[in-house]
């Protein structure tokens, strides 16, 4: 029996880089180019782009042009486009810019929780409480994310009933998607595969998605992982960017490219255009002297 003809037939991607990927970059980049980012990245037919996040402007500054970018991208049917929401106050934003889908944040460690909100993992539950009845009433679509699911900076080994007792209060709170997020760049494929098994007593598995950060060049072998657990949704940077300001040592996202080649190669479906995706990487290298760490993009 061939190990791979139980991997799912079709695949979601669910692109980060123009949230995840520019937040970190030392200098905030041009408003018309993450446009231009972002209407490229439409065109090679992601179906799921998170596009900014709606922090207060001072937290993170490359992110403060949230609204304009919004306004002014160009927005394909097939794509959703997303923002992160820290608060109440965040939700207000995406609401008023018009986008079809909001991501709140959470973590499985109290200490990467409180470098990162400034609130422990209950406090932020009890936060996003109000901005889900709200997307509920809106009729948005809601993800959350769960960082530090495999390893924190500050703790390092997260308990996997950590993970799921935080997976439980999103179910709880009506989240229609959770995000596993491998925020250091951690996880092994073992991890994957008890983490997963332990996430899908609490959680519809066809509504997890998973988030690796490459750091420690495992990322592809855990999608692989999760393919054949049954995760169908992961999320990748176009070019590898990424990073995350309250994660010391963690480098760049999964690469946007990166993940379909593999993807193509196993014969699942995205809908998605490789090529675009590369033309996509390179405008923006181009323009802000970024320079990709997508193996893919090297290679070619």
């Amino acid at each position: 029996m061939n190990p791979l003809d139980d991997l799912p037939g079709a695949v979601t991607v669910y692109e980060v880089g123009p949230r995840d990927g520019l937040q970190n970059q030392p200098e905030p980049v041009p408003v018309d180019v993450k446009v231009r980012f972002v209407d490229m990245l439409s065109a090679s037919g992601l179906p799921r782009i998170e596009v900014t996040s709606f922090v207060r402007p001072g937290a993170i500054p490359q992110l403060s042009d949230a609204e304009e970018v919004v306004a002014s991208i160009n927005r394909a049917p097939q794509t959703l486009y997303t923002a992160l929401v820290p608060n109440v106050r965040g939700m207000e934003r995406a609401r008023a810019a018009g986008l079809g889908g909001i991501a709140v944040f959470t973590a499985a460690s109290e200490s990467f929780s409180r470098h990162n909100t400034n609130a422990s993992v209950a406090e932020t539950l009890q936060r996003f409480r109000p901005v889900a009845e709200e997307a509920r009433r809106l009729k948005l679509w809601l993800r959350g994310y769960i960082s530090t699911a495999f390893g924190c900076p500050y703790e390092g080994t997260v308990p996997i009933d950590a993970v799921v007792s935080v997976a439980r209060s999103l179910g709880e709170i009506g989240v229609d998607e959770i995000a596993v997020s491998d925020t250091i760049g951690v996880a092994t494929p073992r991890q994957v595969v008890d983490v997963i098994g332990a996430m899908a007593e609490a959680f519809p598995l066809e509504r997890i998605a998973l988030h690796f950060h490459d750091t420690r060049g495992t990322a592809l072998a855990n999608v692989l992982a999760g393919l054949q657990v049954g995760v169908t949704t992961f999320d990748s940077s176009a070019g590898g960017l990424g990073g995350c300001p309250y994660a010391p040592g963690a480098s760049g996202n999964l690469a946007t490219e990166d993940l379909l080649y593999m993807l193509d190669g196993l014969g699942i479906e995205t809908g998605v255009s490789l090529t675009g995706v590369v033309e996509a990487t390179r405008y923006l290298a181009a323009e802000t002297g970024i320079v990709p760490t997508s193996r893919y993009v090297q290679a070619a």
